[in-house]
């Protein structure tokens, strides 16, 4: 049976929506500390080649790029959080209920996979 528009929206859907809307910001905060971290990962082992004596075979550069891709992927995930939370609460004031598609799950799994794997990559070249 379909939802009835004129059934009035339950407050529990309410804070759920927000409940996941702010789930959306955290995540995007971690990936932009995380993109930061990863930047400065370069700074800190030029530091302890240079306390060691030891000789970098990579610049760092790609720690920076890295980063900057996290802190992207952070902007990007706070950016849908919003359009997800704006278009889940329209959904419940219509009495719809919007379900998130497959396409932007296959794609952030997609995306944070290949960063993840970058990331190893390059902390497997810096020795």
């Amino acid at each position: 049976m379909p939802p009835d528009p004129q059934t009035p929206v339950r407050a529990t859907d309410v804070l759920a929506n927000e409940r996941t809307y702010l789930a959306y910001l955290r995540s995007a905060l971690a990936l932009v500390g995380f993109g930061f971290v990863i930047a400065r990962f370069s700074l800190f082992t030029r530091e302890v080649a240079e306390l060691t004596g030891r000789k970098l075979a990579l610049n760092g550069s790609a720690s920076i790029v890295l980063g900057a891709v996290m802190a992207l992927c952070g902007i990007a995930t706070a950016l849908f959080g919003a359009w997800r939370y704006a278009e889940t609460a329209r959904g419940l004031r219509s009495g719809r209920i919007i379900s998130l598609s497959r396409g932007p799950v296959v794609v952030s799994a997609i995306a944070v996979s290949l960063v993840c794997a970058a990331v190893a990559i390059d902390l497997l070249l810096v020795r």
